[in-house]
């Protein structure tokens, strides 16, 4: 009481929401004992929860009040299962392929959007079916570049739901931009367009298209990003 409230009977009761009289009672070591106020079970445990100490602490005598628990933000989903491309899937998991830049002939430095046949990623059809993803609507994309830092950096992961083409302002959509894969945040536009939005907007600028530069500049919404993973 002395550190956390100033020595302050009055400032303690009110923390506990009981009045001075009575937190006097309870601590007071010169009033008769037919008038002392003793402490219970139950409410031990309650001035306890109040005051964010360990359940129990009052019951040790002259012990230092133990600090206040940190409240816990994470959760332990379990332990991480190791596999290869040759161990076989569960029966709660599919094969996500890949979508890669694919340099077309002639050496003209133009690439094309393909579907890689070799590289792919296992997702469990509860996490699938939790972000309404059909497995046979998703992919994933390699994000390139620093133009989505810090949320995604180079290299990051980001599974796409081909079945949800609609734009909702704000939300991360892979886009086939001239045979080049891009991941933005993005913003409808009056009249069909639309404006691409990075995380790094410093180095990056928004990008600003209408519905005729769209068709112009071959910018093909993907699908939208319903999961990223991001390797530090």
């Amino acid at each position: 009481m002395q550190q956390k409230f100033e020595g302050k009977q009055s400032k303690l009761a009110d923390a506990i929401g009981k009045n001075a009289n009575y937190i006097s009672r309870l601590l007071s070591t010169t009033m008769a004992a037919e008038n002392r106020k003793n402490i219970g079970e139950d409410v031990a445990r309650d001035i306890e929860l109040k005051l964010g100490l360990r359940r129990h602490s009052l019951d040790y005598v002259n012990l230092e009040l133990p600090a206040q628990i940190p409240e816990s933000n994470a959760q332990y989903l379990g332990p991480i299962d190791v596999w290869d491309d040759d161990t076989p899937l569960d029966d709660d998991e599919v094969y996500v392929p890949f979508l890669k830049e694919v340099e077309l002939s002639a050496g003209s430095g133009r690439t094309a959007v393909h579907q890689s046949h070799k590289q792919k990623l296992r997702f469990g059809k509860m996490t699938l079916r939790r972000q309404n993803v059909q497995p046979s609507e998703a992919v994933c994309v390699t994000v390139n570049g620093n133009s989505m830092e810090p949320v995604l950096p180079h290299g990051s992961t980001v599974g796409v739901d081909q079945g949800c083409t609609t734009i909702t302002d704000g939300k991360m959509y892979a886009i086939n931009h001239g045979g080049q894969l891009r991941v933005k945040t993005l913003y409808r536009l009056p009249g069909g367009g639309v404006r691409m939005r990075s995380y790094n907007r410093e180095e990056h600028p928004d990008e600003e298209y209408t519905a005729e530069e769209m068709i112009a500049k071959e910018i093909i919404l993907i699908g939208k990003v319903f999961w990223y993973s991001v390797l530090l």
